[in-house]
């Protein structure tokens, strides 16, 4: 077999989901769908939040962010994998795989870390709501935000010099309908072993501590809410965190659901429509989550739609 670095091949084939011809019109409405949707309700939240001064506040500024993100995300991998059904052509460039597993990795690493974020500034708000503004200033918001990204770059960054180093095989067909870190590391012919390494342990890390962040975070609120004598008052504190917890559940639940089904099972394809559920689902469903189970964020949505001409 010949093999050559990654500046060598020319490029990699995205099979997608399925390779029967019948289903490709399907899936592109599908994922067309999913898109559009995904696109118009993160920017629905992002325009919502910025009419409305009332949620000008740290818990919505994260919330701008994580939605720009999700749109980012799904920017990244959905239009390829259109164009190339559209086109009934899978190639992509080695260039373009590459960037593809960069962005992919940088707001994959931004929604993690901006999770954590949130639950930091629910756990400030509850258990510390005198100090609120002092902690949660609009400069460190911003510095926190900033630091996820920096954080995220730098991972990424990491990796796609890691896979620069490889060498790959005349196979160059990617079960997946994206360019996945772990898909490229199965393709090379030279030995992936620290490649490999260095996925597991930054995914442990880069897992772990956001994760227990979040878990620390919930536990000092339960104990607060616990002791306190008002069911109003424990009512209030849990309703505004019941949003974030789905978020997380959601995300959490499907990127666990994926790397276990993957370990159980050894069919690439069956892989590949499982991450699905952590690609697409979660950036599709937060914006609903945000905008039917929180009262504010539902009154400015709608304040956004009734200035649209078209539902006048």
């Amino acid at each position: 077999m010949t093999s050559g670095n990654l500046s060598d091949t020319t490029e990699f084939l995205l099979l997608g989901l399925s390779k029967d011809p019948a289903l490709q019109p399907l899936l592109f409405v599908l994922f067309l769908v999913a898109y559009l949707i995904t696109v118009m309700g993160n920017m629905m939240i992002i325009l919502a939040i910025i009419f409305d001064s009332h949620l000008h506040t740290p818990m919505y500024f994260f919330l701008s962010n994580l939605s720009f993100v999700d749109m980012c995300f799904t920017t990244t991998t959905i239009p390829k994998m259109l164009v190339n059904v559209q086109t009934q052509n899978k190639s992509i460039s080695h260039s373009g795989c590459l960037v593809q597993i960069c962005f992919v990795l940088v707001f994959g690493g931004m929604e993690n870390c901006l999770l954590a974020v949130m639950a930091y500034d629910r756990y400030v708000a509850i258990c510390h709501p005198l100090r609120y503004t002092v902690i949660m200033s609009p400069c460190i918001c911003v510095l926190l935000s900033l630091l996820s990204l920096l954080i995220s770059i730098m991972d990424a960054l990491l990796h796609s010099l890691m896979v620069l180093r490889l060498s790959f095989c005349t196979d160059l067909q990617i079960p997946h309908f994206f360019c996945e870190l772990a898909q490229i590391l199965n393709l090379a012919c030279s030995d992936t072993l620290i490649n490999f390494i260095l996925v597991y342990f930054v995914a442990i890390v880069w897992c772990g501590i956001p994760l227990s962040g979040i878990i620390f975070s919930y536990t000092q609120i339960v104990s607060s809410v616990l002791r306190m004598s008002s069911a109003e008052g424990k009512y209030k504190a849990f309703s505004t965190c019941g949003s974030h917890l789905s978020v997380v559940s959601l995300f959490y639940g499907t990127v666990f659901g994926v790397y276990i089904s993957s370990a159980l099972t050894h069919s690439s394809r069956k892989t590949a429509v499982a991450s699905v559920m952590y690609g697409v689902i979660p950036q599709m469903m937060n914006p609903f989550i945000y905008s039917l189970r929180n009262k504010d964020m539902k009154g400015a949505v709608r304040k956004v739609i009734s200035r649209i001409p078209l539902f006048k």
